[in-house]
This record gives C-alpha cells, sequence and structure tokens, in this order.
C-alpha cells in the first residue's frame, strides 16, 4: 500500500470528501503526524505509532485509530447518528452520513494521548 495522499488520489469522488475531511481534522490537531503504514494501511503516524486510518472497504468507510479505548471515548457521541457502527477499534460509517467534526477531534485526540502517554 502507499501514502495516505495515494489513498486519497485513488478513491472513488463519491467517498473522497468526507475521507479527506478525517485526515484534514487529524493533520489539524497534529500537524507534525507523517503519512506512514499502520498494520499495513495507509495512516498518518505520530511519534512513530500509527494515530489513525481512514479507508474505504467494500460496504462501508472505516475508522481505525488502532485502539478500541479511542473508539469506546467517543461511542456515546455516536450513539444515534444514522448509518454508523462500531466495532472493536473500528467505527464504520457511510459517505452520505459522516462522522460529525466534533467526534473526529475527540477520537484523534484520545488517540493521541495515548500514543504520548
Amino acid at each position: 500500500m502507499g501514502t495516505v495522499d495515494d489513498l486519497l488520489a485513488d478513491l472513488d469522488p463519491a467517498d473522497r470528501p468526507s475521507v479527506e475531511r478525517i485526515y484534514e481534522i487529524a493533520r489539524e490537531q497534529v500537524p507534525d503526524a507523517a503519512q506512514g503504514l499502520g498494520y499495513g494501511m495507509p495512516a498518518l503516524v505520530h511519534r512513530g505509532k500509527p494515530l489513525l486510518s481512514v479507508m474505504r472497504a467494500k460496504k462501508h468507510i472505516g475508522v481505525y485509530p488502532f485502539s478500541p479505548a479511542a473508539v469506546s471515548a467517543v461511542a456515546d457521541d455516536l450513539a444515534g447518528h444514522p448509518g454508523i457502527g462500531l466495532d472493536k477499534g473500528t467505527i464504520r460509517y457511510q459517505p452520505e452520513h459522516p462522522l460529525p467534526d466534533a467526534v473526529v477531534r475527540a477520537l484523534v485526540r484520545a488517540r493521541q494521548e495515548q500514543i504520548e502517554a
């Protein structure tokens, strides 16, 4: 797999804006995050550890903060949002129901705090 930029360039135009927005928010919050890999997926990396990956899967877009605890930290904020599913370490959504920016910020903050602890 390539970089986050390669991933974004190859996305379907219908998926790109919501995926791109998540990466933009993460880069705003963690400006020193670099492009790299996390478990073989294009990801943003902070202090040598994967911070966040967002990828298109067959039936959804998956957000992978590489941490079940980070997903748990935002689970209540996602309750009731249409088209959003949670699993251990993963948030799934549909492009027509993107993740709220505030939730993305909280998710990135939770993962960043883990990395920095």
